[in-house]
């Protein structure tokens, strides 16, 4: 089944509203410790080492983000990337601009080195160009696995039907080749510690 544009901004409008509220912007001193050996990288990134040399650390597509979704990798961070954006999904999802004005990604828009490709608001763009990373699922901690129906993650999906399923329980089942890495299933995890991580794709 195929999401198409119709669908796709009804269903990220009732995201912003499921999992909008609360967020607010961050500070370098909320990214301690933030870079890994595979950040997660914005919507239109190049592949990692690619990004990282393009990247000119200007902070506009920081500035961009209607969601204050992107931070910057504080300095002393290893691997050289400290001043590139990163994301930290439970704290702020990338919403993809449902509600923006604009045809573009914003912060894809905003990048002046190319380091992020512009990404259009179209679902088929979306789905082949941001690889933002990959939801997986603790089966341990989900409660839909454990005698419990929940479904937040499902709910919360823009491509609920496509980049995950669910099955009984309301398990939610990710498929990886459809996944863009937007966090919001993680950002509306109800479980703590989350059941559901963005890890970052290999590149």
């Amino acid at each position: 089944m195929n999401v198409n544009r119709r669908e796709f901004v009804k269903q990220s409008a009732t995201i912003t509203a499921m999992v909008g509220g609360g967020f607010v912007a961050l500070g370098n001193g909320d990214a301690k410790g933030v870079a890994s050996s595979n950040p997660l990288r914005p919507p239109g990134a190049l592949p990692e080492d690619d990004f990282n040399s393009t990247c000119i650390r200007c902070m506009r597509c920081v500035d961009a983000c209607p969601n204050h979704a992107l931070i910057s990798i504080p300095l002393g961070e290893p691997g050289g990337r400290s001043g590139t954006p990163t994301m930290q999904p439970r704290k702020a999802a990338c919403m993809l601009c449902a509600l923006e004005d604009g045809d573009y990604l914003k912060c894809t828009e905003a990048c002046p080195s190319g380091a992020l490709q512009l990404v259009s608001k179209q679902a088929d763009d979306i789905q082949e160009n941001v690889k933002i990373g990959e939801a997986e699922v603790d089966l341990d901690l989900c409660y839909s696995y454990n005698n419990w129906s929940c479904g937040a993650c499902y709910r919360a999906c823009p491509l609920a039907g496509e980049a995950m399923t669910i099955g009984a329980w309301e398990r939610p089942i990710v498929h990886p080749d459809l996944c863009v890495g937007c966090g919001c299933c993680e950002r509306s995890c109800i479980r703590y510690p989350h059941a559901i991580r963005v890890q970052a794709r290999q590149s």
